[in-house]
């Protein structure tokens, strides 16, 4: 007979059990710990109109193995703690290389619910995980029955924890609702043989009751995802993309949960700073002298040398490509964006040229069918704007057919007014620029802070 990793994880988890009753009994736990102060459902119910996130804390996972060789929870926790309504913490050790202290640790620095992630199978570890100050646990009823799902939760209810009950089926989604939980979680990666299928949170959502709070666990690791799914579900459990990030751990989360949105036509340093602290991801220098909002050298270098948290894209319009190269190396920019009638030969000499990591966005004029434009090679970003940037004035968003919007940044006119119908069209991002201003080049701070509350909200 073979066993799944599942049955390896249990098996273990049982002798894990063992050996830490022999240190602290059950009763020993009892007379040591205090019912939860941090309601977890009310944490969700009051976030349940909107996507919320549990954002999670692990370091390896038998899928991935290690995910983040030396993760600093604290540092972690302060980053999660901006943006997730609850904070989850795998505590299994060997394969997930959790601990228990971690949980309490990270606890520590957050107002959260922490959510105690682990293979709970016995009355035994909910005790233990409210004795490390868990608010909540996950019951996965692929690896309990019935019996030990409802005493294990009045266990936890008795201690004011919550519990998030795991689902990989409909077998066990029907048994969830017999249970009467509160808050399903619909897990698209399959126990056994570890692969993803996020069509299970699509099929299986469709018949939860509303009155059930909905989560989609496991292979949520992009914006366009998100956004796919957010009309089943009421939140997302989210955890490898966010530990095995190789950028800063809040750039991810903003790309994740908000876009890949750029504020464009920079001039000031202070209107970078604002920008990358609202949660912008990209910042547009533009190097087009004819634009009111061109900037020169000195100008540019005072902003990428002071504010060093945004990926800055360089925007160009027919220049001489010796020119881009020479501003592009200066500077370190991210992205070039072309706005002018460069063709796929002048894009292919300009990627010969640029740095590997520098990437090429290309500007499509809306107003007339794309064509070829959309299907040149080397470009990274399509650009789907109106005529003339910065005009302030949208294009027909229905033109938007048979492009891949995945791969397509809108812009165009932009403003707190459209912003949540434009980030509805499903793009990987927003471009900001004449719509966020006060005057051209000098943005307006508070109208900036408002889109991306907006946008997070939604």
């Amino acid at each position: 007979m073979s066993y799944t990793i599942l049955d390896q994880i249990v098996f273990y988890k049982k002798n894990w059990i063992l050996n830490k009753q022999k240190k602290i009994s059950i009763n020993t736990l009892k007379s040591n710990i205090q019912i939860s102060e941090r309601n977890f459902y009310k944490s969700i119910y009051n976030n349940k109109n909107r996507p919320f996130f549990i954002f999670e804390y692990k370091p390896a996972s038998p899928s991935k193995g290690i995910i983040h060789h030396n993760p600093n929870p604290i540092n972690i926790a302060h980053i999660y703690k901006n943006y997730a309504t609850i904070i989850s913490v795998v505590t299994d050790e060997k394969y997930f290389h959790g601990h228990f202290n971690i949980l309490t640790q990270i606890r520590n620095v957050v107002t959260q619910p922490i959510l105690c992630k682990d293979f709970f199978i016995s009355e035994w570890q909910v005790y233990f995980a409210r004795f490390h100050k868990a608010d909540a646990i996950l019951l996965m009823l692929s690896i309990i029955d019935n019996n030990m799902y409802r005493r294990l939760t009045h266990i936890a209810h008795s201690l004011n924890m919550g519990v998030l009950t795991e689902i990989t089926n409909e077998q066990e989604l029907n048994r969830a609702i017999l249970l009467n939980a509160k808050v399903i979680g619909i897990n698209n990666r399959n126990l056994h043989d570890l692969s993803i299928d996020l069509h299970r949170t699509i099929h299986l959502s469709k018949n939860i009751p509303n009155s059930i709070i909905k989560i989609s666990e496991s292979g949520i690791n992009k914006y366009h995802t998100i956004k796919q799914l957010q009309q089943y579900v009421n939140g997302f459990l989210i955890g490898t993309i966010l530990m095995s990030s190789q950028q800063l751990l809040y750039m991810t989360i903003n790309k994740l949960i908000l876009g890949e949105n750029k504020i464009c036509g920079l001039t000031r340093i202070e209107d970078a700073n604002i920008s990358y602290k609202s949660g912008a991801i990209y910042g547009g220098l533009i190097f087009v002298k004819n634009s009111p909002r061109y900037i020169n050298m000195l100008t540019a270098t005072n902003i990428t040398s002071t504010v060093h948290n945004l990926y800055y894209v360089g925007v160009f319009c027919n220049e001489k490509i010796y020119n881009i190269i020479n501003i592009v190396k200066t500077l370190n920019l991210s992205v070039v964006q072309l706005h002018g009638s460069e063709d796929q030969s002048y894009i292919n000499q300009l990627r010969t040229y640029l740095p590997n990591t520098c990437k090429i966005w290309k500007s499509i004029n809306m107003n007339i069918k794309p064509s070829s434009m959309i299907n040149l090679l080397n470009v990274d970003r399509y650009l789907l704007d109106n005529k003339i940037g910065g005009s302030g004035k949208t294009f027909n968003w229905n033109n938007i057919i048979n492009i891949n919007i995945n791969k397509s940044i809108l812009s165009g006119g932009l403003t707190i007014n459209n912003c949540l119908k434009a980030s509805k069209l499903g793009c990987s991002g927003l471009d900001f620029n004449s719509g966020i201003e006060i005057q051209p080049g000098i943005k307006d701070h508070q109208a900036i802070k408002k889109i991306f509350q907006i946008l997070r909200n939604h």
